[in-house]
């Protein structure tokens, strides 16, 4: 889709019509891949459709708010329009954050995930279709939240990969299916969009020996891990020439599944839910009206796997380069320290170690 918006020294801003037939076009561009990610690379059909949820936001915003979208054009305004541009964008930004926390209920993370989508549209209007449009945009303050991560503990990993009795349980619940993929995926740490589309592909035999080999499909990186003997059996035991590696479950309803089948796993204690709204700490409460909190199950989604690979991998001694290997994420990821941070076992390795010198610290006073 060309854009066929001509703007003349006379337009002072965009009108709400044509800010929505751009971000139309910034939407088109990124599911034909013809707008690229900065390395070049194609984006994810899953980013793009961030942007179509942005978009009915702002579209539902200014038709329940009475309040025009629109974006000025910097280079046509005088001193005293200039001011008036940016009193109007503090004006939209805190109207538009007020109409997402209070009316929609989202949480700190999900409006900082639009807030940051607006500010790449306007960088793409100044950018790529070189549209004086200013800085205003850079104030868009973009919220920020660190959500738990939630994995499961190596003794729980361990119960439901060799426990006799809780697997007679699953299979009488007819789990089988779920278990085998959870399992597979605590062990794997793929994201779960490209364990999903595991097939035959993707399966290395060297010397008897099994390899997984896959390319992700968020960063493109290349993955390749040994499988563990488990892990061989649970793909020995489905159809090696279907179409898929595990057995085929759709993505709308494994989480809910999932927790059905993380209510069977051992110590399923009580987790209270926390998350943030402008920065404030709120519980969130499984039944609000009877204050019953979550438990540890409710907790589990099919990110669980991941997260509880990469931890076990860590908590075991595994090198932290090794397991960004596997894992895909790059030497610098935020979010991949997070990983580290929360590897309660070297924590307290390194604690333990300067709680020992503290023990047998030798002070010049002792010594003389």
């Amino acid at each position: 889709m060309a854009v066929k918006i001509n703007i003349t020294r006379k337009d002072k801003f965009l009108d709400s019509k044509k800010v929505f037939y751009l971000l139309d076009v910034f939407i088109n561009e990124g599911f034909s891949g013809k707008r690229t990610r900065k390395d070049g690379k194609r984006i994810s059909t899953g980013s793009v459709v961030n942007y179509v949820y942005i978009r009915k936001h702002l579209l539902e915003f200014e038709q329940k708010k009475s309040f025009e979208l629109k974006i000025y054009i910097e280079s046509n305004l005088t001193y005293k329009e200039k001011i008036n541009a940016s009193l109007y964008y503090k004006k939209f930004y805190l109207s538009f954050t007020k109409y997402l926390y209070d009316e929609n209920n989202y949480f700190d993370n999900y409006v900082g995930n639009i807030i940051k989508g607006i500010r790449c549209f306007f960088n793409y209007l100044e950018v790529e279709k070189k549209i004086s449009i200013g800085m205003y945009h850079k104030s868009f303050y973009i919220p920020r939240e660190e959500i738990p991560i939630i994995s499961l503990s190596i003794d729980q990993l361990n119960y439901i990969i060799y426990n006799k009795a809780f697997n007679s349980i699953i299979e009488a619940q007819n789990l089988e299916a779920i278990r085998d993929t959870f399992v597979f995926g605590c062990t794997v740490a793929l994201r779960v969009s490209d364990l999903l589309q595991l097939t035959i592909k993707n399966l290395a035999i060297i010397n008897e020996k099994y390899y997984i080999r896959v390319k992700s499909q968020k960063t493109s990186s290349y993955t390749s891990i040994k499988l563990p003997d488990y892990a061989v059996d649970i793909i020995k035991k489905y159809d090696l020439k279907d179409e898929t590696l595990l057995p085929k479950i759709s993505p709308q309803g494994f989480n809910q599944k999932l927790k059905y089948f993380a209510k069977f796993i051992p110590d399923d204690f009580q987790m209270i839910k926390l998350r943030e709204r402008r920065g404030k700490q709120i519980v969130v409460y499984k039944d609000p009206k009877k204050k019953v909190h979550y438990n540890l199950s409710d907790h589990v989604t099919s990110h669980t796997m991941r997260r509880t690979a990469i931890t076990t991998m860590l908590n075991l001694g595994m090198p932290e380069h090794v397991v960004r290997k596997i894992s895909g994420h790059a030497a610098n990821s935020r979010e991949f320290f997070r990983y580290v941070q929360l590897s309660q076992n070297i924590i307290d390795q390194e604690s333990d170690k300067v709680f020992e010198q503290i023990k047998h610290y030798k002070s010049s006073k002792d010594i003389d």
